[in-house]
């Protein structure tokens, strides 16, 4: 009970200062404003800007069914987007992986898809980097495409089998001309599933499933500013602490039966529920003002929401535990701000940076924090691909608390 006493304390000294309060709600939304409209060209315009992460194809393979096949299966992914270079560019995959012009290289040998039509090992030469997030999504992706196109070949196997037994074939070749058939009408059938799902009103026409809008520069601004100005709200919260030491109210609060751990739990407590409010707005902004789908995935937002308000309470935490004074609070909070914003992609996306800026942009949390928000309204991705940027927010946020008790000073 002390905890949420000491936390309504900080809470009311906050919101007396309503030209702080103004600030960390008008500032943000100004900033994400400005730089949506200054982003809008990078995200609208030709197949540059596709939202999907852009895979590299080479294929030995030629006309072969199932290998056009397979090259249709990503074309209609919504993750990846194929895109297909000439035989004498294989020797240039590594490095253009290793460049970021591409998150993969997928090499097709020559008689793919005759193994697989004939039940023989087949596999696909693929050049990625699975160090970083969009390695791993791709990779996912690319197993989800295999996979329907293995399935492919088994129902046109079975089907072989059912209607047409190998006995009825006059020849070998009729057989495989067959299976090729019956493999391109499974892969077909993946573009039009039997059972769809329409979104309609309760009242009224029905209306399409919605869809990313990939051209909106909002998808990028909107979470860069809730990431930005995350750790900018801890000004205020971590200046009163520091106020709270300064003044001697702490050391008169030690006098009584309140245990540290609850004066530190208190304050931490604090800081939480003003970053997660000021996330609530700022959401709320981009949702109804700005047209950001975060909606589309409520609890895989609420969990970045709490992961990502958890870091940057331990990180207030420890900026008011090596505080002197309320300028050194100012200092180091804009330092933060400014250093994670724009090493973790808040200001621009690091896709387009190449891959040792984004590698380093991933040592710092903020970097995860953007990659969960931007794979849910950018990529439209489901709840799953924001577990493990949460995780990460959760160790950083373990580190930045135990440094901050550390240094933490009753006196």
């Amino acid at each position: 009970m002390r905890i949420i006493d000491i936390a309504l304390k900080d809470l009311l000294q906050i919101t007396r200062d309503w030209k702080s309060a103004m600030f960390l709600v008008a500032m943000p939304i100004l900033f994400t404003l400005f730089f949506g409209i200054v982003l809008g060209p990078v995200f609208a315009g030709d197949a540059n800007t596709d939202p999907r992460l852009p895979l590299a194809v080479i294929n030995h393979d030629g006309d072969d069914p199932l290998s056009t096949g397979l090259l249709a299966l990503m074309a209609d992914s919504g993750v990846i987007r194929p895109v297909v270079l000439e035989t004498s560019e294989a020797t240039d995959a590594e490095t253009m992986v290793a460049d970021g012009e591409v998150v993969a290289v997928m090499t097709i040998p020559a008689g793919y898809g005759a193994r697989l039509l004939a039940d023989e090992p087949a596999s696909l030469d693929v050049v990625v980097d699975q160090s970083v997030p969009a390695g791993q999504t791709a990779v996912t992706a690319m197993e989800t495409i295999t996979n329907r196109l293995l399935g492919a070949v088994v129902t046109a196997h079975i089907s072989a089998a059912t209607f047409a037994p190998r006995e009825e074939f006059t020849t070998e070749a009729a057989r495989q001309a067959y299976l090729a058939e019956a493999v391109t009408m499974a892969i077909a059938a993946w573009g039009a599933p039997p059972l769809t799902v329409a979104v309609s009103r309760a009242v009224g026409e029905a209306t399409a499933v919605t869809e990313i809008d990939s051209a909106n520069g909002f998808v990028q601004s909107s979470p860069g500013m809730i990431v930005q100005f995350a750790i900018f709200g801890l000004i205020t919260a971590a200046m009163v602490l520091v106020l709270e030491r300064k003044s001697g109210s702490l050391q008169r609060l030690l006098t009584t039966p309140t245990r540290p751990f609850q004066i530190v739990g208190g304050h931490v407590l604090a800081m939480f529920v003003v970053i997660f409010l000021q996330q609530v707005l700022l959401i709320s902004a981009g949702q109804f003002l700005f047209g950001v789908d975060y909606l589309r995935q409520p609890l895989a937002v609420l969990l970045l929401m709490v992961t990502l308000a958890l870091w940057a309470a331990s990180l207030g935490l420890l900026i008011s535990a090596i505080s002197r004074g309320e300028e050194q609070v100012i200092v180091l909070s804009l330092i933060a701000m400014f250093l994670f914003a724009a090493l973790g992609g808040a200001w621009f996306p690091l896709e387009v940076t190449g891959k040792t800026f984004a590698t380093i942009g991933h040592l710092l949390p903020t970097a995860w924090a953007m990659d969960g928000f931007q794979n849910i309204v950018l990529r439209g991705l489901g709840f799953e691909s924001v577990v493990g940027p949460a995780g990460v927010l959760l160790g950083f946020t373990a580190v930045f608390f135990a440094l901050a008790v550390w240094r933490f000073r009753f006196e």
